[in-house]
């Protein structure tokens, strides 16, 4: 059976550029690129970030059913279509989301067995820093979208305790090798063992959200948040 992986983050903490990578170095990974109503920004490109539709589209897409997820953010829809959970099914390959905090609500409720990563920056400065370089080189430098997207951050922030591994982003390539440990590490439960698989848990198991919690203590404190119950993995 396919496996599910949801990626959320909030936006800047280089969630992207994580996926990007792993999509690359793991074989059998099928991505799903999200339907969108915003408009591209910079050099994007029509079905390599997203699916760029009218308002019209999407939602004569999701009155026909097509849509496995979808959320409003900012004005604009994002949806995850259903034909990317068929196609990764049919080909054996395990599907991975990259998905805000309202979509991968909707997925665990339609796959119960799905597993979830939130990314987080190693602070709320580390953060800041990079949505303005970002909006720098996007040429949309704004005081006001930058403090909203920090505001949005907060707020999505708050949704981690959902999620199985939480993964600080703060040394690029180590957690490239995380997240690509979390997925062949899940993926190895429901397959034979493997002789690399205990290389895979090494890695992946700190991130559990069981195992994090002294370590989110200061990010979680620079968004003036406090860490929540700490849940049974």
């Amino acid at each position: 059976m396919s496996g599910v992986y949801i990626i959320s983050a909030p936006s800047g903490s280089g969630k992207s550029t994580l996926v990007d990578r792993v999509r690359q170095i793991v074989p059998g990974l099928r991505f799903s690129i999200s339907y969108t109503t915003r408009a591209a920004r910079g050099d994007e490109q029509n079905g390599r970030e997203y699916y760029f539709v009218s308002r019209q589209e999407f939602e004569r897409m999701l009155a026909g059913g097509e849509f496995l997820e979808h959320a409003t953010v900012f004005g604009n829809y994002y949806g995850t279509a259903r034909r990317f959970l068929r196609e990764a099914e049919a080909r054996g390959h395990d599907l991975l989301l990259d998905i805000d905090v309202q979509g991968a609500r909707q997925i665990r409720e339609t796959v119960s067995d799905a597993v979830s990563v939130f990314i987080l920056p190693p602070s709320r400065a580390e953060l800041e820093l990079r949505l303005r370089r970002r909006s720098h080189a996007e040429n949309m430098e704004s005081e006001e979208v930058i403090e909203r997207r920090l505001h949005t951050a907060s707020k999505e922030i708050e949704n981690y305790p959902d999620y199985d591994y939480i993964l600080v982003n703060d040394r690029l390539e180590y957690s490239i090798d995380q997240l690509k440990a979390i997925v062949l590490w899940e993926r190895a439960k429901r397959s034979p063992a493997k002789a690399e698989d205990e290389r895979w848990r090494a890695l992946a198991e700190p991130c559990l959200q069981a195992n994090v919690r002294e370590r989110l203590s200061p990010i979680l404190a620079s968004f003036a948040l406090r860490a929540a119950p700490s849940r049974q993995s």
